[in-house]
């Protein structure tokens, strides 16, 4: 059988965020549901045993270890509905309350059962007001990559007898997001807020054994920024004035919170080692290509802006190009005018040399960062890890993803630049040597997600899957429920092509 588009719905999971959307149309949309991949439950009195769970980091930077510091609390004879989620726990916890905060799937893998049943339930029930009697919409969900059998056949379980879904489907991260970028091969570079997870890809598999994690993600970076604007002398005046200085805690908690606002306003874009200067436009414009592209606005404002740098004196041309020079931005923070230079295009240095996060404050020391492996070893090691005839495919297709990639551009080609030692002997012809790596985005002709990098590639890649799989007359890549009620949860094994 197959399904009406409009009740499709897709899950994306991945170790802070779940994203959701309900139908599926000719012109694929954005999630109309994303929130944080976290629970909470009131701190409960005396006799009620609680339990913080942590998560051991090894030592080795570039080690496949998916294990998270996000706070993990196991809570005795606890229900769905003692569990606090979305808005709620949002609430309650902007209002002070003594709330304990998990991340069930923060190790990309299920940490507790029932947390990652509310987050579903939410999502479901909640968010997408899907009704569990009659309910028509199959679900697919994608997820980490490399989970084992038994968890597949209990994720499947879940979906069928809690939330009675007529049919199932499960679908690996990576593989999601490389179909995103329009490709089958491909390394996928996913930076999270705490973990950055490097996953080989070859013809439509996940490279099991191809596999790293490097504990540094966007929170790293959003702490080593805000400790780099201390030396910026015109923003310690405005925020701490030697008249009424703040203290240090105060003071680098005010740093992350305009470190956030220049992110949101996509201030901050990455220069790559040896990057090629934009070329100049001369004039020629192909209108047909800027209507597709949807860039007209911006063809017309550089238009405008040339002309009345065309009118301008000499004198004002020339503190023109000063001020581009210094590459100086001015943001209203707080009431006050912040003006930041190029120190904020440092923002992602870190992921690209670690052992600059030593003695950074507000970032636990959780090991010697200089131990640590860069994004660009971690990426060659990983690579190399596949079969040397695998590897020139791999390197045609690195998609770096991420929510840090909605807001700061660049990082792709800056990682591409870092990678060319690993090109062994480029000038070697042979059959098996890789000669280019490709940097992949998600294309411009999907018209929604334009404005959203590579940041919801894992939904736009799901999507497009479910619309296959869901049509598909025979049923062969997803659960029904008469599959499920003939074979039950280990039925989700067989309909899985990644667990063949």
């Amino acid at each position: 059988m197959s399904f009406r588009d409009a009740n499709i719905i897709v899950i994306e999971t991945s170790r802070t965020h779940i994203r959701a959307g309900v139908g599926l149309y000719d012109l694929l949309k954005t999630p109309t549901i994303e929130i944080p991949a976290r629970v909470g439950i009131r701190r409960p009195g005396e006799g009620v045993d609680v339990v913080e769970q942590k998560s051991t980091i090894k030592a080795d930077g570039a080690s496949k270890s998916r294990l998270s510091t996000l706070p993990q609390y196991a809570v005795s004879n606890v229900t769905l509905k003692d569990y606090l989620v979305g808005t709620q726990l949002d609430e309650a916890l902007a209002s002070g309350q003594d709330i304990l905060v998990s991340w069930p799937f923060a190790d990309n893998d299920v940490r507790d059962w029932t947390q990652a049943e509310v987050l579903w339930k939410y999502v479901i029930f909640n968010q997408l007001q899907r009704r569990r009697t009659q309910n028509e919409s199959p679900v697919l969900l994608s997820i980490a990559a490399g989970l084992s059998r038994s968890t597949y056949e209990r994720i499947c379980q879940m979906f069928f007898e809690r939330f009675n879904v007529p049919g199932f489907a499960v679908l690996e991260r990576p593989i999601a997001q490389i179909y995103a970028a329009n490709s089958l091969s491909g390394v996928v570079v996913d930076i999270d807020e705490e973990k950055t997870d490097v996953t080989a890809i070859y013809e439509n598999f996940v490279v099991h054994h191809a596999c790293s994690t490097v504990s540094i993600g966007a929170k790293e970076c959003r702490h080593y920024l805000a400790h780099l604007l201390k030396s910026n002398t015109s923003v310690m005046q405005t925020l701490s004035p030697a008249s009424n200085p703040l203290d240090q805690d105060a003071l680098h908690h005010t740093l992350l919170d305009l470190v956030k606002q220049v992110l949101d306003d996509g201030l901050i874009k990455v220069p790559s080692d040896g990057e090629a200067a934009v070329a100049e436009d001369e004039g020629v414009t192909d209108i047909a290509a800027v209507v597709v592209a949807g860039k007209e606005r911006a063809v017309i404002e550089s238009g405008m802006k040339k002309k009345l740098t065309a009118k301008a004196s000499a004198a004002e041309q020339a503190r023109a190009r000063e001020i581009e020079a210094l590459d100086l931005v001015t943001i209203q923070f707080r009431g006050q005018e912040v003006t930041l230079g190029k120190e904020r295009h440092r923002f992602c240095e870190p992921l690209f040399n670690p052992s600059l996060l030593n003695g950074i404050p507000g970032i636990p020391p959780r090991t010697v960062y200089e131990h640590f492996w860069s994004l660009q070893d971690v990426v060659g090691h990983t690579v190399g890890l596949a079969d040397v005839d695998q590897r020139q495919y791999i390197w045609q297709g690195l998609v770096v993803t991420g929510d840090i990639t909605r807001r700061v551009k660049g990082i792709g080609i800056a990682l591409q630049s870092r990678l060319a030692p690993y090109l062994s002997q480029p000038d070697l012809i042979t059959d098996v040597q890789p000669r280019v790596i490709r940097v992949l985005s998600v294309p411009e002709y999907y018209a929604e997600y334009r404005e959203t990098g590579n940041g919801c590639a894992g939904f736009l890649g799901s999507s497009i899957t479910a619309k296959i799989v869901f049509n598909d007359s025979n049923g062969k890549n997803y659960v029904s429920k008469g599959d499920y009620s003939n074979k039950g949860p280990h039925a989700i094994i067989e309909m899985t092509p990644a667990l063949l």
